[in-house]
């Protein structure tokens, strides 16, 4: 709780290649804003999953301000060739029964106590690897924390064997209060490390597991895709989230829903739906229970007299549980469905993409006669230029229109 003052965290969702839509934003956070508004975008809590966990670990890595860093992370991104992101060639198709058969070999090891650093995954991810460790300051991290610049970073994974969700914390004073930790959602105090964003990036069978300690992790966006409940527990009062799924309002998704009923025959189609709902989905709810929360201030406020919070939270001091405040949100999200984006760009509309051949395998094994200009299941997987440059540049002009909401977020 932090009764005095604005609390203020970013909360970055997880999606794959659609992190650089989350990048664009950012430029316009850090780099622009600044300049337009002469206010500066600092967080005391900053929290990712998955692409947004690497994020986060940036943000806090430069949270001393240095100038362009904004466009220097939104140009990581424009740099990426999908092949080499990608690294899946003959060779790699070749050793594809290899990897199958040395799933035995992997569980002998595991029965006889040895522990792997990582598990079994169909793609290279040394690439990756490598842009996680030489983007990210991470000898800045702690530096950064020990002089306020930011209060907490988190990290949101999923440990495999028990299905649960943990977030790794790193903050100056590691003195978490007992009731951030609940059976759902375990909150760990940890110094962080690249392993702790691999982890939390680790989408399952593409990318092998990761090894923390002594337990393996896998990506963040299976239990907490947009990790909003941690930095709620942790006391923020405003909060900012960049979510990475276009919102619909009800009327337009039941018209949507009958015309994308054809496309279901197509696997590939299918299956980005079914992950776009487990992305969207948990925001939301989160969303509505923190407003609903704000309503039974108000109204106890106007019921009982303006002493009603006070009151709630002396009773919860007493009772050792978790005092509540008035949170204000603020979401930005993609104007543009980012599926159909994508769709245009495979089917030839727009750029000229050349496809890796993971990529060529992939849509070829899930292809069928229906069509659809949507491509949601690869909108998550195509780290390419011809695709990622639009992306930031959406991020970017969405959050230029928001400009008037962020100056009111960042006022005291």
């Amino acid at each position: 709780m932090t009764p005095h003052g604005p609390k203020r965290a970013i909360v970055l969702s997880g999606g794959g290649a659609r992190g650089a839509y989350e990048a664009g934003v950012l430029r316009f956070l850090l780099d622009d804003f600044p300049e337009r508004t002469g206010l500066e975008p600092n967080f005391d809590i900053v929290c990712g999953t998955s692409v947004g966990a690497i994020h986060a670990c940036y943000l806090a890595g430069t949270a001393e301000g240095s100038p362009g860093r904004g466009q220097r992370l939104v140009d990581i991104w424009s740099d990426l060739k999908v092949d080499e992101v990608f690294k899946f060639t003959p060779r790699s198709m070749a050793s594809l029964p290899r990897k199958l058969l040395s799933v035995r070999r992997l569980a002998g090891q595991l029965k006889a106590g040895q522990r792997p650093d990582r598990l079994f995954g169909l793609l290279d991810t040394e690439p990756l690897e490598r842009l996680v460790l030489d983007a990210i300051p991470w000898q800045n991290i702690r530096r950064n924390l020990r002089e306020g610049l930011v209060e907490s970073v988190c990290v949101a994974a999923t440990q495999i064997a028990t299905g649960r969700a943990v977030v790794f914390v790193e903050q100056a004073r590691n003195d978490l209060p007992h009731w951030t930790t609940e059976t759902n959602i375990r909150m760990q105090p940890i110094r962080l490390m690249p392993v702790h964003a691999l982890a939390s990036a680790a989408i399952p069978l593409l990318f092998p597991a990761v090894r923390v300690g002594s337990r393996y992790y896998a990506d963040g966006g299976l239990r907490l895709n947009t990790p909003l409940a941690p930095v709620v527990r942790m006391g923020a009062n405003r909060i900012l989230v960049i979510g990475l799924s276009h919102g619909v309002s009800p009327t337009v998704s039941e018209a949507l829903a009958q015309q994308r009923t054809a496309g279901f025959g197509n696997p590939m189609f299918l299956f980005g739906k079914v992950l776009n709902a487990l992305m969207l989905s948990p925001l939301d709810a989160d969303l509505a229970r923190m407003h609903f929360i704000n309503e039974i201030i108000d109204n106890g406020e106007e019921a009982f007299g303006p002493d009603f919070l006070d009151q709630l939270n002396t009773a919860a001091s007493r009772r050792e549980t978790r005092a509540i405040q008035r949170i204000s949100d603020l979401t930005i999200r993609p104007s543009t469905d980012l599926g159909l984006l994508a769709g245009a760009l495979v089917s030839g509309q727009q750029g000229d993409l050349q496809l890796s051949a993971f990529h060529r395998l992939f849509m070829k094994a899930f292809s069928s006669d229906a069509s659809s200009p949507e491509a949601d299941l690869l909108s998550y997987l195509l780290f390419d230029e011809n695709f990622t440059k639009p992306l930031a540049d959406l991020g970017h002009a969405d959050a230029l229109a928001r400009e008037e909401e962020l100056v009111r977020f960042f006022s005291e």
